[in-house]
């Protein structure tokens, strides 16, 4: 028995609100900054009310970077890492809890190390293994005959040392545990083999786990900011996340173009505030269906 309480239900409401107020405080505070003239920032400080000059900023900022192109990077490079996340994820997770290997203990803690990894501290062999792929076999094998192979400045190479993910597999691990044996045992009397269990029955039972894990990739990868810094040089193959550095000057005693650099922030946030609403339906749902768990 749930007993309410007028006292309860005002703190419920006010956690509730403050919740809020320290989620979107910050959004706010953009869009007003977004609106100022550089003039009214420098002679007022940071606006607390929206103003009029937003469509000047974006026009400024339209001038000064090419956002468009920057955007397309960001979505690209977003989607691919997404994909070959939650594929790679979701197969490994299938082939460690079905197939049974026997070096099944040794392939999980090895895969569970890498949690222990994050991409900072392996930036250097990460990037040395990207600006030539076949250099580690050269150097081991002494295969001199193996062609140069680089992705520094490609898509590829913005996005495939991103997808290998330990923390996909354990949730996809997790969550195929929780698959009745039953359900395994009817579908091999029905004949049904690997790749036909997996597609018509894990993945149908797995779509919101897929949503949740593709909200949260597809975030992570379009804030990201040190692994496009160091695996591109060229203008054009920036990231929207690393664009919003050129209203930063480099020298010091210089004051940022706060406007300007509100107005891009403002624009690179449109797309994965679109992901996350369109996608909160099933990130709900898989909250709801682990608490059932």
């Amino acid at each position: 028995m749930i007993e309410r309480h007028p006292w309860m239900s005002c703190l419920a409401y006010g956690v509730l609100g403050m919740g809020v107020l320290l989620s979107l405080g910050p959004l706010y505070l953009i869009l007003c900054s977004a609106t100022v003239s550089s003039q009214q920032w420098l002679a007022h400080g940071m606006p607390l009310l929206p103003g009029t000059a937003l469509l000047h900023n974006l026009e400024q900022v339209a001038r000064r970077i090419d956002i468009g192109r920057h955007l397309f990077n960001s979505i690209l490079v977003s989607c691919l890492v997404v994909a070959g996340k939650l594929t790679l994820s979701s197969v490994t997770a299938f082939a460690v809890s079905y197939f049974r290997p026997r070096l099944r203990g040794l392939i999980l803690c090895l895969l569970f190390s890498a949690l222990l990894l994050p991409l900072e501290v392996r930036i250097v062999p990460t990037y040395a293994a990207a600006s030539d792929l076949f250099e580690p076999l050269r150097s081991l094998l002494g295969i001199r005959i193996l062609p140069s192979i680089s992705l520094v400045n490609t898509y590829a190479g913005l996005s495939l040392p991103l997808i290998a993910s330990a923390t996909g597999t354990f949730l996809f691990l997790q969550f195929y545990r929780t698959i009745p044996p039953e359900l395994v045992e009817a579908a091999l009397i029905d004949g049904t083999g690997p790749w036909r269990f997996f597609i018509d029955i894990l993945l149908p039972l797995s779509r919101t786990n897929f949503a949740a894990l593709g909200a949260i990739v597809f975030i992570s990868t379009w804030k990201d900011y040190m692994w496009p810094l160091v695996i591109t040089s060229q203008e054009k193959m920036r990231t929207v996340t690393l664009s919003l550095a050129s209203f930063v000057p480099t020298e010091s005693g210089q004051m940022p173009e706060w406007n300007l650099l509100m107005a891009a922030a403002l624009v690179s946030i449109v797309v994965p505030g679109l992901f996350v609403v369109l996608t909160q339906r099933w990130f709900v749902k898989s909250i709801i269906g682990t608490e059932k768990n």
